[in-house]
């Protein structure tokens, strides 16, 4: 997945914006890298390994749990 992951709090980034409008707008919202480790979980994947890229987004590698 590419995703624009949040980051701690007080973390400087737009993303906690991005959150918000998320809320308001859709039903969806962004979440932290533990959010997503356990939403793969959930869906039988495991997350494998997160690559942060130069910009706010970040790849996030999963692969069907053992």
């Amino acid at each position: 997945m590419i995703e624009r992951p949040l980051g701690e709090i007080g973390e400087p980034s737009l993303t906690p914006l991005m959150d918000v409008n998320m809320m308001v707008a859709l039903t969806g919202r962004e979440r932290t890298y533990a959010e997503y480790q356990q939403l793969l979980e959930a869906a039988g994947l495991q997350l494998t390994n997160v690559f942060p890229t130069s910009t706010p987004t970040a790849t996030i590698i999963a692969a069907m749990a053992a």
